[in-house]
């Protein structure tokens, strides 16, 4: 594992080092503290440090990484992100990174920890008094009643298909990871509102594959033989052939059979109840997948929206 120890932050280019270290393999599991110390020693001692002594006491290591998502449409946007003094090598260093030599005491993971929940909680005070757009692709934020900046968004919501994801208005530009899909040009301009359509509610916050397969074939699909004898046995029940699809599925990615069994048996309880019957019609089945639906849409979005911050 190699590693490019760069030294730029003077004015006087003569002051400027660039060392390359092949690290010993006990270093890859070792502080990175180690590294700075490494490269101070060898910087004072050569021709740069008799013009610029450094003190690794007030120096710290830095490495780029992309910058997170901020509205910035473009895809080299990068920033310096402290490495603390007691994280290990091999976690946070990647081999022939460039490292940055940079002015400013080190920090340790607790301490870069500590300052970075410090900022989440005033951040979170002050998301109290603003309010976001609502415009997909737009992440501003602004004061609740204005002024409302300027913005650019997308005039469709975003597709994640397979592993390709872009915007719906956008179908030619395709990304295969979030950060580059963070990064794909907005094709809109115009003011930040947190005044929602009239038919806001009811358009998807995203599409999926089975969206982009029901729009190309004109409509929805026919349901199959077992779909229409599902639903004929639950009393002509739209809802019952979802239900028996998605317990297959979950089945298939780890979830008990039980515990669908149980959700979905109190979904239909609280049909039940709500419609005053005590058998499973048509419609409890129904309402029952509808509440399925809604809960599930409702994880799936939260993770979503943490994920991309897509609102």
């Amino acid at each position: 594992m190699k590693v490019f120890l760069r030294y730029e932050e003077n004015d006087d280019e003569s002051t400027h080092k660039t060392l390359k270290i092949t690290l010993p393999k006990s270093w890859k599991t070792g502080p990175t503290s180690r590294l700075l110390d490494q490269f101070i020693e060898s910087y004072n001692a050569g021709k740069e440090g008799q013009a610029n002594q450094l003190d690794a006491a007030v120096m710290h290591l830095s490495i780029r990484r992309p910058a997170s998502a901020n509205g910035s449409n473009a895809d080299t946007d990068t920033i310096l992100k402290d490495i603390p003094s007691d994280g290990i090598v091999v976690e946070l260093i990647s081999d022939r990174d460039d490292v940055y030599v940079c002015h400013g005491p080190s920090r340790t993971v607790a301490e870069i920890n500590a300052e970075r929940q410090a900022k989440l909680e005033m951040e979170k005070e002050e998301k109290k008094n603003q309010s976001q757009c609502v415009h997909f692709g737009c992440n501003k934020r602004f004061p609740k009643g204005g002024p409302y900046p300027e913005c650019q968004y997308h005039s469709g919501p975003p597709v994640f298909h397979e592993t390709a994801k872009f915007w719906s208005c956008c179908p030619d530009k395709k990304a295969y990871d979030w950060e580059s899909f963070q990064t794909l040009p907005a094709c809109q301009k115009g003011t930040c509102t947190d005044v929602k359509e009239e038919d806001h509610d009811s358009k998807k916050e995203f599409l999926g594959g089975c969206d982009l397969r029901e729009q190309l074939n004109g409509g929805p699909k026919l349901k199959s033989i077992d779909d229409f004898n599902a639903s004929i046995a639950a009393g002509g029940s739209e809802g019952a052939p979802v239900a028996v699809r998605l317990r297959s599925v979950l089945e298939e990615l780890g979830v008990e059979i039980e515990l669908f069994d149980q959700v979905f048996e109190g979904f239909k309880k609280e049909a039940r109840e709500k419609n005053g019957v005590t058998e499973d019609d048509a419609q409890v089945m129904d309402e029952a997948v509808k509440m399925l639906g809604t809960k599930l849409k409702s994880a799936m979005k939260s993770i979503a929206v943490d994920q991309l911050r897509i609102k």
